[in-house]
């Protein structure tokens, strides 16, 4: 079978939707040529999966498309809070809450924002930029079977449009094919967590009027509680095309056939309190809310990633981000190990952070549901959570505005086991699995205004202290140990390749001394720092240096 192949990829990504688009743009950042294969003819046609948190647009940012997907979701920069209520005419109404980072703390950590993008606007952005980087984009092309040995995988698969066959010989192969992954279930790959929460039907529509109902509200959605018409209704352009999702009981018999447009209409007019509200029913489409979890992430040379390894309920786009997430941290992995820079068992690291994370998230997205009182959603009442006060920063002792850096205890490789990597740690305070700084720069070369976060994409990147050798000793040890390493020494030294814009030293910026050097990996967290002499050969970081990769 290996001598009949008609192409040889590093890696073959199947689905090519966010997740797996992500993947390819990651990957194609690192130079690694792929193929990714979709079955479907396009990419996604409805509005959804829009909510992308502050860690996703940093990746976003670093892979240089966060200003194109800000320009795509343009039109809903200023949604930000959830609105409930029993209508939208009456005078129940009360904000969830009304901004999604109130105060603009989390400029303290991060250069980037929330954004609100539906996933068939992201979609776009990423395949105009991912072939430039070397992806083959197979649209209209099926996954038929797969078979691995010690060396790659063999996959074939058919072209919808032709019904050609042909041979694909990877390396490795990403499962990124969605809740009801074929992928997973040839491998046999269990899932865990309580299954099927709920069910939704997704109606798009248009109306000009409800603009004028809503009036200078601009909510990200705002759930509507009429016990006959409860939904959640969301904006699309805030103009008059809109979004509304209805419970769907196909537990009682209730089917998709029975949503006709007559019903649509007359249950939105309900919901939103206008009788003669004008809707024009656009689209229709069935979608359900889990909690999944695989039980495996990696089997051999085959990893999942996004919903094929967990589905989340929507409340809240954990689901969307933590695949993303996923695609980037298994991204920077295989990069290092098919460029030799990394041994195979690097990998193996990828499902010991990764799946953690989906599992303390999962079980957060349903607790989300649950406290929004999500249309359709009826957990069993021991399982409700206590209603967090109005307007409160903290929930089960997370900074729920910075859910976006939140890893479960024991996610980080390297990290302490017993502590999770949340934002008040967010500091060089020597422990491993912290996550870097965010330190406004000044680049003398290149003359604009950088992050610190801009650093960690394709390599280990080396930041230092002022008065410390790190800088000049780094890049001479690490060449001649072959590894590749960025070194930026952070300070107002004389010979600092980037210093604090505001021309202050790390300590007085982060009430801290690294007390040397901090080793950030390529998803910017603190992977090691030491404070002896990297270029002594007996030196804690030159065996870092030289073990980092090799140690897996």
């Amino acid at each position: 079978m290996k001598e009949n192949v008609d192409h040889r990829v590093p890696v073959l990504i199947v689905g090519g939707s966010l997740v797996g688009l992500c993947t390819s743009l990651f990957l194609g950042r690192h130079g690694i040529t792929h193929m990714l294969v979709e079955k479907h003819a396009g990419t996604s046609l409805h509005p959804r999966g829009r909510g992308i948190n502050v860690r996703t647009m940093e990746l976003f940012r670093v892979a240089e498309v966060e200003d194109r997907i800000r320009e795509a979701a343009s039109v809903l920069a200023d949604n930000h809070g959830i609105l409930q209520g029993g209508s939208l005419t009456g005078d129940d109404q009360e904000w969830l809450f009304e901004q999604i980072d109130p105060g603009g703390a989390l400029a303290r950590f991060s250069p980037s924002t929330w954004c609100l993008c539906s996933q068939n606007d992201i979609e776009p952005v990423l395949m105009s930029v991912t072939p430039t980087l070397g992806a083959d984009l197979r649209f209209s092309t099926e996954l038929l079977s797969f078979e691995q040995d010690e060396s790659g995988v063999t996959a074939i698969v058919k072209n919808r449009e032709t019904g050609e066959h042909s041979t694909v010989r990877a390396d490795y192969l990403v499962a990124a094919d969605g809740p009801r992954s074929p992928v997973r279930e040839q491998l046999r790959i269990g899932q865990s967590g309580p299954g099927d929460l709920f069910h939704n039907v997704s109606i798009t529509f248009r109306s000009r009027m409800l603009a004028d109902v809503i009036g200078d509200r601009r909510f990200i959605v705002c759930y509507l509680t009429k016990p006959e018409a409860d939904g959640a209704l969301l904006p699309v352009d805030n103009r008059e095309r809109w979004v509304f999702h209805a419970p769907w009981h196909p537990d009682r018999g209730e089917t998709l056939e029975d949503f006709t447009d007559e019903r649509c209409v007359e249950h939105i007019r309900r919901a939103v309190g206008a009788p003669d509200l004008d809707v024009e029913i656009t689209g229709k489409a069935p979608w359900h809310a889990a909690e999944r979890v695989a039980q495996r992430y990696v089997a051999g040379r085959v990893f999942l990633a996004g919903d094929s390894a967990h589905e989340m309920s929507p409340t809240g786009a954990f689901g969307s981000n933590t695949g993303i997430q996923d695609a980037h941290n298994l991204a920077w992995k295989l990069a290092a190990v098919l460029d030799g820079a990394a041994g195979p068992g690097l990998l193996e690291t990828y499902e010991a952070e990764r799946l953690p994370v989906a599992r303390a998230t999962s079980e957060r997205a349903s607790a989300r549901s649950a406290e929004h009182s999500h249309p359709g959603y009826e957990p069993e009442p021991e399982s409700v959570p206590e209603a967090p006060a109005r307007g409160g920063g903290r929930q089960n002792g997370v900074l729920s505005v910075a859910m976006g850096y939140r890893y479960a205890q024991g996610a980080v490789v390297g990290a302490d086991p017993d502590l999770p990597v949340v934002p008040e740690r967010m500091r060089l305070c020597g422990d491993p699995g912290s996550r870097a700084p965010h330190l406004w720069l000044r680049d003398p070369v290149e003359g604009r205004r950088k992050s610190t976060v801009d650093l960690y994409e394709r390599s280990f990147v080396l930041l230092s202290s002022e008065g410390t050798p790190w800088s000049g000793a780094a890049g001479s040890v690490a060449k001649r140990m072959n590894v590749r390493l960025d070194a930026y020494a952070i300070g107002t030294g004389a010979e600092a390749d980037l210093i604090p814009e505001d021309g202050g030293d790390w300590a007085e910026t982060h009430g801290t001394t690294p007390a040397g050097a901090v080793l950030v990996r390529p998803d910017g967290f603190v992977a090691w720092r030491s404070v002896e002499a990297v270029a002594d050969p007996e030196s804690v970081l030159y065996k870092v240096l030289t073990t980092v990769l090799d140690r897996y």
